[in-house]
């Protein structure tokens, strides 16, 4: 048995989360229902701007890591903070879900601890502007190749291929996992991300990988056309599993040439922010237990639907329970 189920590689980001309506997005010259990059000094300026803030570790793969922990799953976290006072308490929060956090804080880093601001609309949709901080200067010389060899599955964020090291530390991860007879796959995270890293993002996907994650716009997006089901077959040509997430519509899976789909109930969201990082951690669960792809879909989707009816991108409720209450434990 190795020590970890599941490894994540990712951003670690505090998320700071606040309600606002469609006048202020304009304001503040914010896009709707995307996620942005932004600088430090934009960072502190909408950081101002935010009223009655909810703040909590955050990062995509992180969010999904606080999930499968919520699952009673071994989980470890290979990220970069700073050791000021946003990334010791990032540290001890993921410990306390459950999660070991295996690199030590930066003493002294040139750059603070990530944060990202979301601002969540009336109808749900979440509005991301990041500052990337230290977490973006993640590399090769982070990955323990003890961490990565003794994990199960790794799972990795996307949004790091905005760096060439990031990429190197994707590529020591998953080959280090895959060596020792684990399994690699990855969050595409967001179109525009796949849009800045497109060849890169399929020669990993084809040469590294063994499962991807992603919605309709990020898998469209990956061969620049509106055709879903030929993009998820061209996509199923190079990788063994490939899970597609389609909103209200379900999911899309194919799996060795098989192909799976599920319906699911659409509901208005509280907040769909972490929807998809919780929807990854009940499906990585239900992979890690070898259950059918069927059974882990829908996992994925009863911890989404917990997910969004509430703020924050973390569950508040017993997944378990929930799964049990499905029917699917």
């Amino acid at each position: 048995m190795k020590k970890y189920q599941v490894v994540g590689i990712g951003n670690a980001v505090v998320d700071v989360i606040t309600r606002s309506d469609d006048a202020f997005l304009e304001k503040m010259g914010i896009e709707k229902g995307i996620m942005q990059l932004i600088e430090r000094d934009r960072a502190e300026s909408l950081f101002d701007a935010m009223e009655e803030r909810v703040q909590a570790a955050g990062g995509s793969v992180a969010n999904t890591l606080a999930g499968l922990g919520n699952l009673g799953l071994r989980t470890g976290f290979i990220g970069r903070v700073r050791d000021d006072e946003l990334g010791t308490s990032y540290v001890a929060s993921m410990k306390e879900g459950g999660t070991d956090f295996v690199n030590a804080p930066v003493p002294g880093g040139e750059l603070p601890t990530s944060r990202c601001m979301i601002f969540v609309s009336p109808d749900g949709e979440r509005s991301m502007n990041t500052y990337l901080g230290i977490s973006a200067e993640l590399g090769p010389d982070d990955v323990s190749d003890e961490v990565a060899g003794e994990a199960e599955i790794v799972f990795l964020e996307g949004y790091l291929f905005d760096k060439p090291k990031g990429k190197e530390a994707f590529e020591r991860t998953a080959r280090t996992c895959r060596k020792a007879g684990g399994m690699a796959g990855i969050a595409i995270s967001d179109p525009f991300c796949v849009e800045r890293h497109r060849e890169d993002f399929l020669k990993l996907i084809e040469n590294e990988l063994d499962f991807v994650i992603g919605n309709e716009a990020e898998i469209r997006s990956l061969f620049q056309d509106d055709n879903l089901d030929a993009d998820l077959a061209r996509v199923a040509e190079i990788c063994p599993l490939v899970v597609c997430t389609r909103s209200g519509d379900g999911v899309s899976i194919i799996r060795n040439g098989e192909r799976t789909d599920i319906a699911v109930d659409k509901i208005t969201p509280v907040d769909a922010t972490g929807a998809g990082d919780q929807f990854a951690a009940g499906f990585l669960y239900g992979l890690a237990h070898g259950k059918d792809m069927e059974t882990a879909a829908r996992m994925g989707t009863v911890a989404a639907r917990e997910v969004i009816s509430h703020m924050g991108p973390r569950p508040e409720t017993s997944l378990p329970a929930l799964f049990r209450e499905a029917g699917l434990a």
